[in-house]
Formats: C-alpha cells, sequence, structure tokens
C-alpha cells in the first residue's frame, strides 16, 4: 500500500491488488477505486463505503484470451512442452515420453458461455467429440452448435480433457466436489482458467494424489500467489501458470480504457 500513499485515486488490475479495512487505514486521501472488470471480491466494500471511497468498474473481458489459454494448457499438456522445450534448452533433445493425440478424444466443457463455446468450437475443428453440461440455455445452444448434453456425471465420466468454464456465484461456489473428480479417467486431464473457488476446497488435491485424473492444467488458486510448499508445487503431473488467462496486449488496453473512461464520466 505504500505506493498509493497520497494517492486520491487507485486503479487496480483485476484482483491482483486486494483492498481491506486495514489497508485503507493506510490511505487517509483515497477517494476513488477504479477496478479493471467486474470481480470486487478483493474490496472490502463494508470498509469503502464507510471511507467514503467510491468503486468504478470496467466491463467485461473479452472470451478469446481466456479460451485462448485454456488450449495453450491443454496443448501443452497434451505434448509435454514444458519439459521438452526445458531439454532442449539444457543441450538435449526429445524425451522418451511420446504426447497424447486429442483427434477422436473427448473434450468435456462445463459451462457453454462466451468463453466455453470458443473452447468447445476449437476442440471440434480439432476432431474432438465434445460434449456439454452447465446451466441454463445450456442444452438448447449445445445443441444448435451441434455438441452432445449429459449429465454432471456423464460430463465427468466421459471426458478425456475436461475444462470448467462456469461463472463464480453462490450456486457455483464448490460445485465440482471429490466425487465429481473421482469419475473421471485416469489418464483424463482436468483444467482449470476460469476460478479456483468452483472446486470444494482440497478436492483437487486430493483426487490427483489418487489418480483420478492423473493431470491437471491450472491458471487459477484460492491463493495468489501460491505459497511456499503447497502441494501443487511438487506434483509433475500439473501444469501451473500465474493467472495469464486474459494478460494479452488486447485484452488489457480494453480493460484500462473501459474503466478510465467510465470514471471520467463520474467526475
Amino acid at each position: 500500500m505504500r505506493q498509493l500513499q497520497g494517492c486520491d485515486a487507485a486503479l487496480l488490475t483485476q484482483q491482483r491488488t486486494s483492498i481491506s479495512r486495514e489497508a485503507l487505514a493506510q490511505l487517509p486521501k483515497l477517494k476513488w477505486v477504479l477496478n479493471t472488470g467486474r470481480n470486487f471480491g478483493h474490496l472490502d466494500a463494508d470498509a469503502l463505503k464507510e471511507h467514503g471511497v467510491t468503486v468504478v468498474g470496467g466491463g467485461g473481458s473479452s472470451p478469446n484470451s481466456p479460451a485462448e489459454m485454456t488450449w495453450a494448457l491443454i496443448l501443452a499438456s497434451q505434448r509435454n512442452l514444458v519439459p521438452e522445450a526445458a531439454s532442449v534448452q539444457r543441450g538435449g533433445w526429445q524425451s522418451m515420453s511420446a504426447g497424447l493425440t486429442l483427434q477422436g478424444k473427448t473434450l468435456g466443457v462445463y459451462g457453454l458461455g462466451g468463453i466455453g463455446s470458443i473452447v468447445a468450437s476449437i476442440g471440434s475443428v480439432l476432431g474432438m467429440r465434445v460434449i456439454v453440461c452447465g446451466r441454463g440455455g445450456t442444452a438448447e445452444k449445445a445443441a444448435a452448435m451441434g455438441y452432445e448434453v449429459v449429465t454432471r456425471e456423464e460430463l465427468f465420466e466421459k471426458a478425456d480433457v475436461l475444462t470448467l468454464h462456469l461463472k463464480l456465484n453462490a450456486a457455483t461456489t464448490g460445485i465440482v466436489t471429490g466425487s465429481d473428480l473421482a469419475r473421471m479417467k485416469a489418464e483424463a486431464l482436468f483444467v482449470n482458467t476460469s476460478r479456483a473457488e468452483l472446486l470444494e476446497p482440497g478436492a483437487l488435491v486430493s483426487a490427483l494424489q489418487k489418480g483420478r485424473p492423473s493431470r491437471a492444467a491450472l491458471d487459477v488458486f484460492e491463493q495468489e500467489p501460491l505459497p511456499a510448499g503447497h502441494s501443487l508445487l511438487s506434483m509433475p503431473n500439473v501444469l501451473l501458470t500465474p493467472h495469464l488467462g486474459y494478460v494479452t496486449d488486447a485484452a488489457l488496453e480494453r480493460y484500462y480504457d473501459e474503466v478510465v473512461q467510465e470514471f471520467l464520466a463520474k467526475v
């Protein structure tokens, strides 16, 4: 908070900087908080109101950036790209491990919103069978796009690659349980670029330790950055990235432009 002392306004990048009651005590001049995006869970709303601080939120993100990140994780995991690239940089060459083909495999998409729709369409182009589960009008949308709608149980049981694309709210917090993960194939890949809180706390680590699924690719975590000694950090079967889903030039330009324009309209 030292950098913000003396400032009248603070412009935050998504949820990367939290503002608590304790932090506000160090920022007596603060009158505005500009937040890129619409998620305000990192802000103490009551404390901000008591201190007379106005919060301005930007627009929602483009679905393309997180959809691209999802496929970057899937492809890197399936083809062992990180360890293979590291081998070349060390002066080595190809390891004995073989990559896993996606064509003919089943892609499970949990949530067919803007991001999930793009992810599903790419899977279809790659020759994957796409199965979908979700809420609201998912069935109608999936039928129109030519995807198979399945139950939650079938989604976890049948997917070779399962990716989450649900919005986080009271109804979806902890929606993916240990029992769901235990249904997955041993060789399946679990991917999450949405929100870590969609999973029951501790469920994924436990499932990976038990081998169902045996692999995961994650861009989001309950605590960011991951604390030293976290179980995920010692798992060679897990690909971890530091919440890069929305971090592209175009996405950031859009985020900052929208929230600044909203702020200027209010002052």
